[in-house]
């Protein structure tokens, strides 16, 4: 563990300063991260679903998402058929690979292929030595990531597994999702660096150093945000979108197919969504700026009040999360709030975390503002992360038409309450703005 604090304190010295990890140095860091999450959090979870058994099965490109949670540092995917099992007895955890290969240090191989060639028949001897209970395999009606059992492997466990045990076969989905959204205290000491990078370019992407009005189009900036990423030796886990919108145009914005080769210019209200992908991290992040105009130091007053009600349903959504509660409750809840103070909200914010839209509790789509079956469903627990995306309509005088703000910032909920994981944007970024010794 002194090893891991170290790594870290020269990670988050290293961030100030812009700088990302060495592939050695994320290397370490994955690799403690992976561990303390197996040693710390994995028996907990187990127990509590009462679950002793879990099995995870993938093969070389075309891998269980779970199993993608577990790769030691040095492995980029599955190799031959890889099968992992996590027995739980209680009193200790144990972690095995029923594979031709040791699964890093975590995971060691118990299978000698030359001893007994059928890799299936050497998983079902493991079952029958454990004798569990329950046998938690990765298969879930609510989330995909939590549904990556394929039917062939599916198959090859039934074909060999005793019928006694195939009656105890039960859907993974409740520890799958558990693993998925909880996030390990070393993960938080390393996040905030992780969305300070993604405001950092974002910011920069907002800039004249990016955006000549008049010259430069929405799809350049998204290109420049992703090249920007692979400079850094980073990368994006979707493709970027820029927008705009202005007071002459239709309703723009990133769905409609027309914004994406916009030219920017003085007077638009520019958005992005973006995010980044860092020692097995995500972030989800969307922005607003605004260009200004050749005689404007400032944004116009309604745009700036417009952005202020963005803020406002951001708070109403946070001051709504309650443990035990379900997304849809929280949803309908924020959603009364706002429309009650004449806002006019969308709310759509998603776990965050291990993977980009993440496995959790759904608080809304930005086409089920009824709720969500299923994911919707899933009960607020404490140390997960969230993206708290949403939009709200302002009606712009000026512009005669509406607006929409729409703001995504990478947010943590635990015992002490939400808290934003690197603050949120509370103002609109400036394009054109003057620094303080140019008068």
């Amino acid at each position: 563990m002194k090893v891991l604090k170290v790594i870290l304190f020269l990670f988050v010295t290293n961030l100030c300063a812009q700088d990302i990890l060495s592939l050695k140095h994320r290397s370490q860091i994955i690799d403690k991260i992976i561990k303390e999450r197996i040693d710390n959090l994995l028996p907990e979870i187990m127990n509590k679903e009462d679950v002793d058994m879990w099995i995870i099965i993938a093969r070389e490109y075309n891998e269980d998402p779970i199993i993608k949670t577990f790769l030691p540092s040095t492995w980029l995917n599955a190799r031959r058929r890889t099968i992992l099992v996590i027995y739980n007895n209680n009193k200790e955890l144990e972690t095995v690979s029923i594979s031709r290969y040791d699964f890093g240090k975590i995971f060691k191989s118990i299978w000698n292929k030359e001893k007994l060639p059928n890799q299936w028949k050497a998983l079902s001897n493991y079952i029958i030595k454990k004798n569990p209970n329950k046998i938690a395999i990765n298969i879930s009606e609510n989330y995909a990531l939590a549904d990556g059992l394929v039917k062939t492997d599916y198959e090859g466990l039934l074909k060999f597994l005793p019928d006694r045990y195939i009656k105890k076969l039960v859907s993974s989905e409740p520890i799958a999702v558990s693993w998925i959204e909880q996030r390990s205290p070393s993960e938080m000491n390393i996040y905030s660096q992780l969305v300070e990078i993604t405001h950092n370019i974002i910011k920069e992407a907002f800039s004249t150093k990016v955006i000549t009005p008049g010259i430069t189009s929405t799809d350049d900036v998204v290109w420049w945000l992703r090249q920007k990423v692979s400079s850094l030796g980073l990368s994006t886990w979707f493709h970027p979108t820029v927008d705009v919108q202005r007071k002459d145009n239709s309703d723009l914005y990133s769905f409609d197919s027309k914004s994406k080769y916009d030219i920017i210019y003085p007077g638009d209200l520019v958005h992005c969504d973006f995010g980044i992908s860092y020692l097995r991290l995500n972030t989800d992040c969307q922005q607003l700026a605004y260009v200004l105009k050749p005689n404007e130091k400032d944004a116009p007053i309604e745009l700036k009040e417009a952005f202020e009600k963005g803020n406002r349903v951001q708070d109403l959504l946070t001051d709504s999360f309650e443990k035990g509660r379900s997304g849809n409750y929280i949803l309908k809840k924020a959603l009364d709030l706002g429309f009650k103070e004449g806002l006019r909200p969308q709310i759509y914010t998603h776990p965050l975390g291990l993977f980009g839209h993440s496995a959790g509790t759904t608080i809304g789509m930005w086409d089920s503002q009824q709720g969500v079956k299923g994911s919707g469903e899933y009960l607020l627990n404490f140390n997960t992360a969230y993206a708290i995306e949403l939009n709200t309509r302002v009606y712009i005088k000026s512009w005669k038409k509406d607006v929409r703000i729409m703001l995504e910032e990478a947010g943590y909920y635990d015992e002490q309450g939400f808290r934003y994981i690197n603050g949120r944007q509370n103002k609109l970024i400036l394009i054109g703005e003057k620094t303080g010794n140019i008068h």
